[in-house]
């Protein structure tokens, strides 16, 4: 016997608003449904023969034209964005979750599709179950109380997360729906979000609620220790733009005037830090600055990647220290990725290696003018301090070791002036998700001269270079969000069939 909970009739929509309003309500109805049910079978009760079962909202859109309202004579969208539109006449659909996260994201995604085609939005319930395990609220642990027999029977009772359901085919372009299947709004599928979700806890030690719309990513602890100085500065400031400041743990720091807010109480720090720690600066509209401390090597920062990107942020960006490759750098120097050798191996199934990773001149420029700001060098003379050039990643960390020089060769080949093992990664992510990326590094050793890193030149080195490259990273992410979402998800990141959702 099937439990759920009571049907809830498709319905249509010409107002996004009100669309939104229903995904809520029938994720909020079914979510309750299964917490209800999980309370009452950690209670003992009897689900003998009884299998419950609630699934995920949907919404899905009908088009008959690949002309878009708005359009020019030629059929040009007026709009500069590169989402909020389908590729051409059909059923497009996707499965929802997390209206509470998602909810000014939706309504957007939801408008445009509006805007661009007209019609109506059509919301039901899906037949995608929603495992139980992602119908908890943040601080539900119900399930630690039962015994071994008692957890070994909720795979009869209740769905459980199903990795068939969370595959990143449409992300990968090789998605292909089956005879009279919708086409995908959105890369990701509800259960794939809710996985991710879940997953970013586990590795950043802070809910997803925290997360801000850009991103930085570092491959040390120093820049982070500089992060948490800069957060209590902003917090002590009664003007800041940001209000507040969260760590792992999800220990709340509000702004200096503001009040406590519901389940402030509730953070407390970990005995120790999670394998990618998380830091959040926040701004009211979510677009303030996330920094997470990936540690060395690609396999972190595909993990990480993979799981920021369901959140879908603005940009992310990467600062951190690499190997300087030309007899020219000095160490403190700047890089500026413009392109990117792959070595690193992780991603060579998801995105093979003849796809070229472009630099994005929205995000070059923005790092370039925030050097420049920072460091006071005149933009002309930026060449004394920064090189642009190919950054190569590689999953060897002792490349140098290897025999005959094989790596040295492919490098100069490549023309790279930077080495690290984690940026052609983090780019390479970037462009398989849609996410708008860059790399800025700093020369912390330069193996191939003689200069390595001995522990009284890396000391003073970090004491010099850290708090400057972080500022700059700060600094680049105002101009970019001063400049706007509309300027930043670049055209690029499209492909000739792609999603509405941004």
């Amino acid at each position: 016997m099937q439990k759920t909970p009571a049907f809830t009739a498709p319905l249509v929509f010409k107002d996004p608003a009100l669309a939104l309003a229903q995904v809520q309500r029938i994720y909020q109805d079914n979510v309750e449904f299964l917490r209800q049910a999980m309370r009452d079978f950690v209670a003992g009760g009897d689900f003998g023969h009884t299998h419950v079962r609630a699934c995920y909202p949907y919404v899905r859109l009908h088009t008959h034209s690949v002309l878009r309202q708005g359009s020019g004579a030629v059929g040009q969208p007026l709009s500069r964005l590169s989402y909020g539109f389908v590729a051409g006449p059909g059923r497009y659909e996707t499965t929802l979750t997390r209206p509470d996260l998602y909810s000014d994201y939706y309504l957007e995604q939801f408008r445009l599709l509006l805007a661009n085609h007209g019609g109506e939005l059509e919301v039901g319930t899906s037949t995608q179950p929603i495992p139980i395990h992602f119908s908890f609220a943040e601080h539900d642990h119900v399930e630690g109380s039962m015994d071994v027999m008692r957890r070994a029977l909720m795979r009869d009772v209740f769905d459980l997360p199903d990795l068939t359901a969370m595959d990143d085919g449409i992300a990968n372009g090789t998605h292909e729906p089956r005879a009279g299947e919708a086409h995908p709004l959105s890369l990701f599928t509800a259960p794939r979000v809710d996985y991710s979700l879940q997953r970013l806890r586990h590795y950043t030690g802070t809910a997803p609620e925290w997360f801000q719309n850009f991103v930085l990513f570092t491959n040390y602890q120093f820049y982070i220790d500089e992060f948490i100085k800069l957060g209590h500065a902003e917090m002590a400031k009664p003007d800041s733009e940001y209000v507040a400041f969260i760590e792992p743990g999800n220990v709340v720091m509000r702004r200096t005037g503001l009040p406590a807010e519901p389940g402030d109480e509730l953070g407390n720090a970990p005995p120790r830090l999670p394998q990618m720690p998380g830091y959040h600066l926040m701004r009211h509209d979510r677009s303030g600055i996330t920094m997470v401390n990936i540690g060395v090597g690609p396999a972190n920062a595909k993990t990480i990647t993979d799981h920021i990107a369901v959140l879908r942020p603005h940009a992310w960006l990467m600062l951190g220290h690499c190997a300087g490759l030309r007899t020219t750098q000095q160490l403190g120097d700047y890089v500026l990725a413009h392109a990117y050798v792959r070595e690193d191996h992780v991603l060579d199934e998801e995105l093979p290696l003849w796809v070229p990773i472009p630099a994005l001149a929205e995000i070059q420029l923005a790092l370039e003018g925030a050097v420049a700001d920072v460091t006071g060098v005149p933009p002309q003379e930026l060449k004394r301090i920064m090189r642009t050039g190919t950054v190569a990643s590689t999953d060897n960390r002792n490349w140098e070791l290897l025999p005959d020089n094989m790596p040295q060769r492919r490098f100069s080949q490549s023309r790279a002036v930077a080495l690290d093992m984690e940026s052609a990664t983090i780019a390479a992510n970037g462009f398989r998700f849609r996410v708008p990326y860059g790399t800025l590094l700093c020369v912390s050793d330069k193996p191939l001269h003689g200069e390595i890193k001995l522990p009284g030149m890396a000391n003073h080195f970090y004491r010099e270079r850290v708090d400057q490259h972080l500022r700059i990273g700060i600094r680049a992410i105002d101009i970019l969000r001063e400049g706007g979402p509309d300027q930043l998800h670049s055209r690029k990141l499209r492909s000739f069939a792609e999603v509405a959702f941004q």
